[in-house]
């Protein structure tokens, strides 16, 4: 099978799984969201496994999970906000570890355990609480319409910069940190996700066009940052590609990468419309 085959039936893969959970329930939706925050913090920290930064893995990932599964708890009620003050022991005890650990870069290894959370696993939590949006609030009901739409734009951009700048782009982006990205694949991508926005709007009339417009701008602008801050971290590190979990792919983090500005960024445009609506 060759590359792209291989890249193809990964992708339809990778939707139907994703696709999948979502649509069926909350609880399979955490599940997902809490295997994704798993894979990539692993991803992310392996990342320096080269270098003399040695991040606190198990203390980072555990740190994410934690934060991910009272997140969702507390959204749909189960547990009171207060329960995130269990988190401040896993926080502080990264110092003392590292402390004992005798590092020759103890700030840095204490700094990439807590980005790593930051990075990976605060984005992912709040991609998850979008499904708990619903015209123009934020409550305990689940609706999948939200992260479907989501998921849709963000593949639009992604698709559509990689049709159209492989076939027509010349033009460099951003030549220092991603070589391959055009002036010409962004516009192409950005013109796909605001089609696809537009469908959403027909798709899910209940939200309203302009509401999906104004996301898939959100999610063309700080998805395509995205893309290039994870391409800036591997260039920094001289990584090609995250992992080896996706075939025809890379790793997890190279099909996630969009999320992790992009997310937090829908997020805040969706709290703050509630904020306006009360």
């Amino acid at each position: 099978m060759n590359n792209f085959s291989e890249r193809v039936l990964t992708s339809v893969l990778f939707v139907i799984v994703l696709l999948g959970a979502i649509i069926q329930s909350n609880f399979a939706a955490a599940i997902l969201f809490f295997v994704m925050i798993l894979l990539c913090q692993r991803e992310f920290y392996n990342f320096f496994k080269p270098s003399d930064v040695k991040p606190l893995k198990l203390f980072g990932i555990i740190g994410g999970l934690g934060f991910f599964t009272i997140s969702a708890l507390v959204t749909q009620d189960d547990l009171r906000i207060s329960s995130f003050y269990f988190l401040i022991p896993v926080i502080f005890l990264i110092f003392v570890i590292e402390l004992y650990r005798k590092r020759p870069l103890p700030i840095p290894n204490i700094a990439t355990t807590i980005l790593g959370v930051i990075y990976i696993a605060v984005p992912i939590t709040l991609l998850h609480e979008l499904a708990y949006f619903s015209p123009y609030k934020f409550g305990e009901t689940y609706h999948y319409e939200p992260l479907m739409a989501y998921f849709f734009v963000l593949w639009a951009n992604d698709t559509g910069a990689y049709l159209i700048g492989s076939k027509l782009g010349k033009n460099k982006l951003f030549p220092s940190i991603s070589p391959k990205k055009t002036w010409e694949g962004s516009i192409g991508g950005a013109v796909l996700a605001l089609i696809v926005s537009y469908v959403n709007s027909l798709l899910f009339p209940l939200y309203g066009w302009w509401l999906w417009m104004s996301m898939g701008l959100i999610i063309i602008l700080f998805g395509s940052w995205g893309d290039l801050v994870e391409s800036m971290f591997k260039r920094s590190l001289n990584i090609k590609d995250s992992g080896k979990l996706l075939p025809g792919h890379g790793g997890v983090l190279d099909r996630f990468d969009g999320i992790f500005i992009s997310a937090p960024m829908v997020y805040f445009f969706l709290r703050l419309l509630s904020l306006l609506h009360n």
